[in-house]
């Protein structure tokens, strides 16, 4: 078995008949791309004697090619991950970094630290290793071609301009290539001095460095905030190329690009992450629940759940209108055989996964998720306070400030009486936690209707689950609502659910605060983002061009540096 590396393989073993010899590797992979794969079996009779045998049919032979990715169980890898395509070959580090401060929101490296510089350090060592080892294959050149020399340093100039996502000039290529050459033992040599030396200079490592009033809007670094924006990588070569002939100068320019841009596998999967941080489940939760009330859920369903809540964001986003609403309002549900068993749904046991329409009544987006619902419960019974909290930060971005103090839960069985609802209500009820629970729980409390592992219920310790609650907007008003489908309707064409989303996907795309980029940017991506029909393509499109294009006296500078 070969994965990215078609030259060296992951798994190459032989594994005789009925004994339990299992052979794994593993390996890391960057999401967002594709990786080439390639798979070879055979069977043999190697060491076997069979000579005084009685003749008769070879014994059938079988494989199964399974995965097992973080968080996650041991799987058949499904074919929807698989394709025949030919895909670029990448060199992916091993170097572990420190992790980025996430106190304001998103992954940002906001400052510097000697553990992240000599992360820097071994993964640059890492990188030039890997290139002279693979150089003549990389250089398109041969050991003994009479031009070896002009063509490595060709390829040098390449790699630089590509890491600095522009050209060199002659004063950066004497210092990165030329002198590299000249002061070198030998060619490969050289090249390892020119990839450790681009790959620890500020120039790569720092998004725009240099940077001044007059050229904010310098082309290259317009391609560099469309790349890092949309792909969280550096600029493709039609890009660049757009960059070089002066056509990412014009918002029509670069909303053109973007567009084009949006194709790439790397757009699809930094939305996706997104989403998931939207839902607050990209760190994949425990969903473990009690055994005793429910048996059936266990590690595979929960797999099953995650898997049908990515396929359902898929789905949203890949449809021709690729609406928002369509997150909070849809019907229907990715399901498979174990799933639908498990949720009262008639499929095969073993169907695999397939868009079901449900009740519309019972279930509205990804408000009645199962995987949702079971996220933000306990091991056997529902909290309100967690899916309000959910609703009312994420999906309204509402600001809650932390309990005065910590309180334990009330637990079930100290008020067996009392329905969950009753006993939030009773918890929740000093004037010290009306502050926020004032708006949490009656958000909440419209999700009753689902327990602990997001099943729909009607009622609760033999009482009627009652599904009523509420929401202040933010100029006074009062909406109520009566389960989950008021609340999706309700959220779905809310301007401060909009405005939320808007805000949140800007700042999960840029890494800046949206006001950074002014005071009027907020509501004018939100009026586009109505007047497009909610599409979170072109909501993607438009804040890319609002921020790649933005004047620089609303951007920090940052100082020169080679």
């Amino acid at each position: 078995l070969w994965i990215n590396d078609l030259n060296q393989p992951l798994v190459d073993a032989y594994v005789k008949s009925g004994s339990d010899t299992e052979h794994r590797g593993a390996i890391f992979l960057i999401g967002g791309r594709t990786y080439a794969l390639r798979l070879e079996f055979s069977k043999a009779k190697q060491g076997v004697d069979d000579k005084k045998a009685k003749e008769k049919p070879p014994a059938p032979a079988s494989i199964f090619l399974e995965w097992k990715r973080p968080h996650r169980v041991t799987e058949v890898i499904p074919a929807r991950n698989l394709s025949t395509s030919k895909p670029s070959l990448w060199c992916v580090v091993s170097t572990p970094f420190p992790p980025d401060d996430r106190s304001l929101g998103w992954e940002k490296a906001t400052s510097i630290s000697k553990e992240w510089d000599q992360a820097t350090t071994d993964a640059a060592i890492e990188v030039a290793t890997y290139v002279v080892a693979h150089l003549d294959k990389l250089s398109g050149t041969k050991r003994d071609a009479a031009d070896r020399v002009s063509r490595l340093q060709d390829f040098c100039r390449r790699f630089a301009e590509r890491a600095f996502r522009r050209p060199l000039d002659d004063d950066t290529k004497q210092l990165f290539i030329d002198r590299q050459f000249s002061e070198a033992t030998d060619p490969e040599a050289a090249v390892k001095r020119v990839v450790l030396l681009v790959l620890k200079s500020p120039r790569f490592l720092y998004r725009e460095v240099g940077g001044s009033v007059e050229s904010s809007n310098n082309p290259y670094d317009v391609a560099s905030r469309m790349a890092f924006g949309l792909w969280d990588s550096m600029p493709d070569q039609p890009l660049l190329n757009a960059a070089a002939k002066g056509e990412l100068a014009t918002r029509a320019q670069v909303v053109s690009h973007a567009e084009r841009m949006l194709a790439d596998p790397r757009t699809h999967s930094k939305l996706s992450d997104f989403l998931l941080r939207w839902l607050k489940v990209d760190h994949v939760p425990d969903v473990a629940k009690d055994t005793e009330r429910f048996p059936e859920f266990n590690a595979v369903l929960a797999n099953d759940l995650r898997t049908s809540l990515e396929l359902f964001l898929d789905e949203v986003l890949s449809s021709e209108s690729a609406d928002f609403r369509q997150l909070l309002l849809a019907n229907s549900l990715p399901l498979n055989g174990r799933l639908a068993k498990f949720y009262g749904v008639d499929l095969p046991e073993d169907a695999p996964f397939q868009s079901v329409p449900l009740d519309s009544n019972e279930r509205a987006g990804v408000l009645s998720h199962p995987y949702l619902m079971a996220g933000f419960a306990y091991t056997a019974t529902s909290s309100p306070i967690h899916r309000g909290v959910f609703i009312a930060r994420s999906v309204l971005g509402r600001t809650l400030r932390p309990p005065p103090e910590a309180v334990t839960p009330l637990a079930a069985d100290l008020r067996p009486d009392l329905t969950t609802r009753d006993r939030v209500a009773l918890q929740t009820k000093p004037e010290s936690c009306q502050s926020c629970h004032a708006m949490i729980n009656p958000l909440g409390f419209t999700l009753e209707h689902f327990d602990a592992v997001g099943r729909f219920r009607k009622e609760e310790l033999g009482k009627p689950i009652v599904a009523s609650g509420a929401y202040r907007t933010r100029h006074g008003d009062t909406v109520q609502f009566n389960g989950v489908r008021d609340l999706a309707n309700f959220l779905a064409n809310s301007p401060e659910t909009h405005a939320a989303f808007v805000e949140q996907l800007f700042h999960a795309l840029i890494k800046q605060p949206i006001r950074a980029y002014g005071s009027q940017t907020k509501d004018s991506l939100r009026q586009t983002f109505v007047q497009e029909n909610f599409n979170i393509r072109k909501l993607l499109v438009e804040i890319i061009a609002t921020s790649a294009l933005t004047p620089a006296e609303s951007k920090p500078q940052t100082a020169s540096a080679q």
